[in-house]
């Protein structure tokens, strides 16, 4: 399936609707919220297999971050780890990525509102240029 890049990352945000246990941002918002994923491009944002022929479909590299609350050590991890389970199976079964190699360790972000835990995956999409 290939999504238009203009509405790529609302689909994506659709695709990982969870209201009752975490929210979607398909764009950083002004500061992370526990239980919540945000969408961003991921660098390089858009390839192509074939740069003479602009006709052929790009793919899309975003990342997606969790922000989960930072209680304790093991609390932390358990959390976290579900999470990104049910984040993986939420985008497994969209059928829009084809590659999502690898979820980076978990870190520590030390806001004034007080510590998230957080970690990406990055993610490739097939997409088109209309």
């Amino acid at each position: 399936m290939t999504v238009a890049i203009t509405t790529l990352r609302s689909t994506i945000a659709t695709a990982l609707d969870n209201p009752s246990v975490w929210s979607v941002f398909s764009y950083p918002p002004s500061a992370p919220q526990a239980n919540s994923i945000v969408i961003s491009p991921n660098d390089p944002y858009l390839t192509t297999n074939d740069n003479s022929n602009l006709t052929i479909s790009p793919t899309a590299h975003f990342k997606i971050t969790l922000f989960a609350p930072a209680y304790d050590n093991q609390g932390n991890l358990i959390n976290l780890e579900d999470f990104m389970i049910a984040v993986y199976q939420k985008l497994s079964a969209s059928g829009l990525v084809y590659n999502a190699p690898a979820y980076s360790a978990p870190s520590i972000i030390t806001l004034a509102s007080g510590d998230l835990l957080s970690c990406d995956l990055s993610f490739d999409i097939l997409t088109s240029w209309s």
